[in-house]
């Protein structure tokens, strides 16, 4: 009985790699990362925002970036998008940038972020200190707290 297990279990991660080397084949359009508009859905009415009116974050970024406000989908807010006019160059994309803090798509990100916030709320909302002493995964928390703030993501 264990045999055919073994049997089934070894067909299986045979399939699971055909389908990973068959994926990593299929070509993907040319799409690069530093031309994509980003983009959020604000929680007012399209009419409410222009585009010479918006939070001070994109404010900051003034002439550098362009801005695109639209109706969302299904008649749940606005859609705020954004994008840097010049794409960044692929030094200041690289790695070692963004790892450091240093991508210019991350300062795009928060604002984005820190707009849409303003708009809805009037503050920027940050996640709470912690107030207990800090503990291995109260370490780790804070850590992928930190790294979310430039990203957006865990």
């Amino acid at each position: 009985m264990t045999g055919r297990k073994s049997l089934w279990m070894a067909a299986a991660g045979l399939a699971g790699a055909a389908v990973a080397v068959r994926k990593a084949r299929t070509p993907r359009p040319a799409t690069d990362s530093a031309d994509r508009w980003l983009a959020v859905t604000v929680n007012c009415a399209p009419q409410e925002l222009q585009i010479d009116k918006l939070p001070t974050p994109l404010q900051e970024l003034g002439e550098d970036i362009e801005t695109r406000i639209s109706a969302a989908p299904a008649d749940r807010g606005t859609e705020l998008a954004v994008r840097f006019k010049e794409p960044p160059s692929d030094l200041a994309r690289s790695v070692p940038a963004r790892l450091a803090g240093q991508d210019p798509r991350q300062d795009l990100r928060r604002a984005l972020r820190e707009a849409k916030s303003l708009l809805e709320t009037g503050e920027v909302l940050v996640p709470d200190e912690p107030t207990t002493h800090d503990t291995p995964g109260g370490k780790v928390v804070g850590l992928l707290s930190r790294r979310a703030g430039g990203e957006g993501v865990l």
